[in-house]
């Protein structure tokens, strides 16, 4: 029921994404009714704290906003797919899993991923990157910010707060993948190509159903 409730309000939910910060501040009292209708008022209010999180953040620095949407999307609930959506593994979009109140570790990179780009990030200082978390011995996704100068900082669901790379011994990369391509996960300047993202079929599903070409 919450996986089917979800993709019925998802394209109420693409205009904030896609029309730019001075729309996504002025959600209609329409879209807000049907969210509520869906979700109920909490679904509501974490609408419009997103909202005025990405009105506030529009011009601010950029490790303002990396701290600021990362703190937002770590409020939510974690969740494992199983319990959460019903599956084994799913990729929701951001609008899932801010209407659903959470997600498990690919649904908090992707929406912290394209929020971020909405704050107009370049796809290009940002990786959506698989590893093996060693204390939890299992697979794990964060998001990767790569500055201009200095190491990657790492946005991590089980870790709250921003830590270089190095600081993260516990996570160990696989492969990344952002807008332009995907690649198997080593220093940067010396990844392999693997091929393009949408050759995940997670991702181009999850995309699909956002109704999104690449960001």
């Amino acid at each position: 029921m919450k996986q089917a409730n979800a993709q019925k309000a998802w394209w109420w939910l693409l205009s904030l994404l896609l029309w730019g910060v001075a729309q996504a501040s002025n959600l209609s009292l329409d879209t807000k009714d049907r969210i509520r209708d869906q979700f109920g008022a909490d679904g509501v209010t974490r609408l419009e704290r997103w909202e005025a999180l990405v009105w506030e953040m529009a011009y601010q620095s950029t490790p303002d906003k990396l701290r600021r949407v990362n703190d937002f999307f770590n409020g939510l609930k974690f969740e494992t797919d199983q319990r959460h959506w019903g599956q084994e593994d799913y990729w929701a979009t951001p609008f899932e899993t801010l209407a659903s109140n959470g997600g498990d570790c690919e649904d908090f990179a992707i929406a912290k991923y394209f929020t971020l780009r909405q704050l107009g990030i370049p796809a290009s200082q940002m990786r959506i990157t698989y590893v093996k978390a060693l204390r939890q011995n299992q697979a794990h996704m964060v998001l990767t910010f790569y500055p201009d100068s200095g190491e990657p900082l790492v946005l991590d669901i089980l870790e709250k707060e921003m830590l270089p790379a190095s600081q993260r011994p516990d996570l160990v990369p696989v492969y990344n993948f952002n807008a332009e391509g995907l690649w198997e996960a080593r220093t940067r300047g010396q990844e392999r190509r693997l091929g393009d993202a949408s050759d995940i079929s997670m991702w181009r599903e999850m995309q699909l159903r956002m109704g999104v070409g690449q960001l």
